[in-house]
């Protein structure tokens, strides 16, 4: 029997540990994708406790919190930190086979030189302990960076951000590239309450008065002059439940943008959408692929599906869930509608249902170019959100080996608002080298070191270099 979470933790053949230990292991990390707030970046934020660096913000861990029947004063309530830690402890040991269990375990072990098992027995010492540390030297927000061994993230932020924190850390002298990526998701959704007021903010914070559509595009050319300044080489869209594809036109996308502005996003019907939705991808994908940006997609989440809680709480609260209907060959339409116009750049899928897989994995191929950059043109991006557990990333590995290239699959990224999130890189190295290992032992694969070494290198850190063209 192994020991719980041991060096070999995941690791499964002794060609696993080979692979994970003399190259993953040693491979810096690129963070392509997070939700880590840059203001904290710039001032270099310190953390008074565990809860405040671990439960703030953190809807999976609600989620798993909830499921165990803790009261919410506990959760996002008005409980006190220590109360919120330890009603965490409390639920801990019912979350076996929770990827939750192992990141949180690996979270103390690697930051805070901590072996004990969280429970509430322990959560006392774990308080005291962990406490202690994040008053010490050496243990602030571009700390916890740098321990983990990150070269590069890129933040998220909106197209109205002035980008201030931004600017604040490249004049600084932190090591680690934090860029932006541009995500315009806030005014896509033009049937939503409250576009209005976003639309006007968007003008103001790119000097245009917007009463267009072409006003519209040139409030957005500044903001993408404003990103790309600062070194920005993606976006992402948050396409939610699905994406529902309709031939745009921009005059009747013009009238649907002017209805939505009059009416708040009231009158906006669902074909209105997806066609003002459309004609802006077109626009948005026409400017990656003219700046050389990489287009990331994410589809395929339900919303505030409990009313009562989304009304209480707000969103991004643990309430979301998978959709279930995410229409893969909407996403064909989309990508065929930009390839038709000579606007589809780089492009990285990622839907949140795991059924989806294998229609990704074709789909990516559909839409590679073979233009010799040695990089595919459209690829599939890690497990996501509910799959990021071992299944999840199991099945989305082996599927897109089976039916595309793992040899230039980008890896992984954290998709987290915290900064104690990069042992999940760990947690993905593990169970890469795993599946490598595995299948190495059995015959599959020749028992070539070096050819091995740079495949779990290219996966974990240069493939993501090179399609996104970091330079690093």
């Amino acid at each position: 029997m192994e020991t719980f979470m041991n060096e070999n933790f995941l690791l499964c053949s002794e060609t696993a540990r080979r692979l994970y230990h003399n190259y993953a292991e040693k491979t810096p990390i690129i963070d392509y994708h997070c939700h880590l707030n840059p203001r904290e970046i710039a001032e270099n934020k310190s953390y008074t406790n565990i809860t405040e660096v671990w439960l703030y913000g953190d809807h999976y861990k609600w989620r798993a919190m909830r499921s165990c029947g803790v009261d919410e004063k506990y959760i996002t309530g008005d409980g006190s930190d220590y109360e919120k830690f330890r009603a965490w402890c409390s639920v801990m040991p019912k979350l076996i086979g929770n990827p939750l269990y192992h990141w949180s375990h690996l979270e103390l072990r690697r930051y805070f030189d901590c072996d004990l098992i969280i429970n509430p027995e322990n959560c006392d010492a774990i308080w005291k302990l962990t406490a202690e540390k994040l008053c010490a030297p050496g243990m602030t927000a571009r700390d916890l960076i740098t321990k983990s061994g990150v070269k590069l993230v890129c933040t998220t932020d909106d197209p109205a951000d002035d980008l201030a924190f931004h600017k604040q850390i490249a004049a600084s002298d932190f090591t680690t590239k934090v860029l932006p990526a541009f995500r315009p998701d806030k005014g896509m959704n033009v049937e939503r309450r409250g576009i209005t007021a976003y639309i006007e903010k968007l003008g103001q914070a790119n000097g245009v008065t917007i009463a267009s559509l072409a006003d519209l595009e040139k409030a957005y050319m500044t903001s993408l002059d404003r990103f790309e300044a600062l070194g920005c080489k993606t976006a992402d869209h948050g396409m939610d439940k699905s994406i529902e594809f309709v031939t745009p036109d921009p005059y009747h996308a013009d009238l649907i943008l002017k209805k939505a502005i009059a009416s708040d996003g009231a009158d906006v019907n669902e074909e209105e959408l997806a066609l003002f939705k459309t004609q802006m991808m077109r626009f948005f994908a026409g400017e990656y692929k003219r700046r050389g940006w990489v287009m990331q997609i994410h589809f395929g989440v339900l919303r505030n599906p409990n009313t009562p809680q989304f009304e209480k709480l707000g969103p991004d609260t643990g309430y979301d869930m998978i959709f279930g209907q995410s229409k893969v060959y909407n996403v064909a339409n989309l990508l065929n509608y930009l390839h038709v116009n000579d606007k589809l750049p780089r492009t990285v899928l990622y839907s949140i249902d795991p059924g989806d897989n294998a229609a990704i994995g074709t789909l990516c191929g559909s839409f590679c170019r073979g233009d010799g950059s040695g990089s595919p043109t459209v690829t599939q991006g890690s497990a996501w959100w509910f799959n990021d557990n071992i299944d999840g990333m199991e099945a989305q590995i082996r599927s897109y080996a089976n039916l595309a290239s793992l040899g230039e699959f980008l890896g992984m990224l954290t998709d987290s608002r915290s900064f104690l999130s990069y042992p999940r890189h760990e947690y993905f190295r593990r169970i890469l080298c795993n599946v490598i290992g595995a299948w190495v032992e059995e015959g599959r694969y020749p028992n070539d070191e070096k050819a091995l070494g740079a495949i779990v290198e290219d996966i974990c850190f240069n493939n993501t270099n090179r399609y996104f063209n970091f330079k690093l």
